[in-house]
């Protein structure tokens, strides 16, 4: 199982807890920590995934449950928010094929993702996605109650592949994907999706 490299220390200085408090014959503190490294190890799975081929196609951010779809009355993009549990995986991928055309961190709150206003009240890094024919998205990714940490691998004026990792948050969170006007929306409110493999919707 591919682990993301974020998630090395968290499992290793579990482990070495474990395996220190074992040699000493604390079995109870040894097994706990043992369970941690495990929780640990697959709270930071980076499975590969195969993106659907197709043009115009938006796929999924992240893995996670669709929480809400709100569309802007006066610009018109979609809002399509996905909830990550703690037991979904955190890794992050890019919806389309495109350049990197902002990418942006604002501090904030740590409110509950899946409440509405973590959009707008939580700690957040917006990633600003242009497809060659200039169409635009943008990803969102929102801290929740216990997510403090949101990591981002790419920089401004890089290209994504469809289905190309670019991030991570820690601990359970919300990504939203804001869908240029046009769009159509292929999922549901309540459904659960796949990071780089179901369609969110079509440019």
């Amino acid at each position: 199982m591919r682990v993301a490299r974020e998630g090395y220390p968290w499992i290793l200085a579990a482990a070495i807890v474990s395996l220190i408090a074992f040699s000493l014959g604390w079995n109870g503190m040894g097994g706990i920590s043992a369970f941690f490294a495990v929780v640990f190890a697959g709270f930071f799975r980076d499975p590969d995934r195969t993106p659907p081929a197709g043009e115009g196609l938006i796929l999924a951010p992240a893995d996670g449950k669709v929480v809400a779809i709100v569309k802007d009355a006066e610009g018109g993009t979609t809002r399509v928010s996905i909830f990550l549990s703690l037991l979904d995986v955190h890794v992050n991928r890019a919806p389309i094929h495109g350049l990197v055309e902002k990418v942006q961190y604002q501090p904030g709150k740590f409110h509950a993702a899946f409440r509405e206003n973590a959009s707008q009240d939580n700690e957040q890094n917006a990633v600003r996605l242009v497809d060659t024919t200039g169409k635009s998205l943008n990803i969102v990714q929102i801290a929740g109650l216990l997510a403090r940490r949101i990591i981002c691998y790419v920089k401004e004026g890089e290209t994504l592949e469809r289905g190309q990792r670019f991030g991570l948050i820690m601990f359970g969170s919300r990504v939203d994907l804001f869908m240029p006007p046009g769009s159509k929306v292929e999922v549901a409110k309540g459904q659960r999706v796949r990071a780089g493999e179901t369609i969110i919707g079509r440019l």
